[in-house]
């Protein structure tokens, strides 16, 4: 059996989720033009999703006021957040980036910890259109990507991850995730591969 008949997605039954790929956490990216080459890459991953008839789910994290009273003080990465009351969700910072704006029949959901599923209402929202399949982009991949990933495969999802379409500030800490830890989940993939993947018969 093929590479590709072995990883073909079924487009009815798989989801690209676009994590936190909101202006206020592309900043993290030291490099301008390393984030302008990634929404690139996502974009198409994007486009590719649409026209084979997949679903797209845009997953940012923003907080309410509520949200950020919820935020244990001690908490590593979302206690400063919450003190300093930044990342408001109506800041325009958090939202969707205008490069991958959602469409009608695309999911857009709204989070307050790394994980993607965990207390969004996004895996409701999957299963209900039969969504088994996964393809996780965006950032960052030590946080939204790998947490993404790890609650993903405890619900039984079939992951891939594109390897372009992911990043993190720090490239080592990126390069290790890819290389030795998210492939126990997940299959790696690069961009350019999704569009056949999506349509193998």
């Amino acid at each position: 059996m093929s590479t590709a008949l072995h990883s073909a997605l079924d487009p009815a039954r798989t989801a690209l989720l676009v994590l936190d790929c909101q202006p206020a956490v592309l900043a993290a990216l030291p490099d301008a033009d390393e984030r302008e080459a990634l929404l690139g890459r996502v974009a198409r991953a994007v486009s590719d999703v649409r026209a084979a008839g997949g679903t797209v789910a845009h997953v940012r994290t923003a907080f309410t006021e509520a949200d950020w009273d919820a935020v244990p003080a001690a908490h590593p990465s979302f206690g400063p957040l919450a003190r300093h009351r930044v990342m408001h969700h109506e800041d325009p910072a958090t939202a969707v980036h205008t490069r991958l704006a959602p469409r009608d029949g695309d999911i857009v959901v709204r989070k307050t910890r790394h994980g993607g599923l965990s207390g969004t209402g996004l895996d409701r929202r999957l299963r209900e259109r039969g969504i088994t399949a996964l393809v996780l982009a965006g950032l960052s991949t030590s946080g939204a990507v790998l947490s993404t990933a790890v609650d993903a495969a405890d619900r039984d999802y079939r992951l891939h991850v594109l390897s372009d379409g992911v990043a993190d500030p720090d490239p080592e800490v990126h390069d290790l995730l890819l290389r030795r830890v998210l492939p126990a989940r997940a299959r790696i993939i690069g961009t350019a591969d999704l569009d056949t993947l999506l349509r193998a018969d």
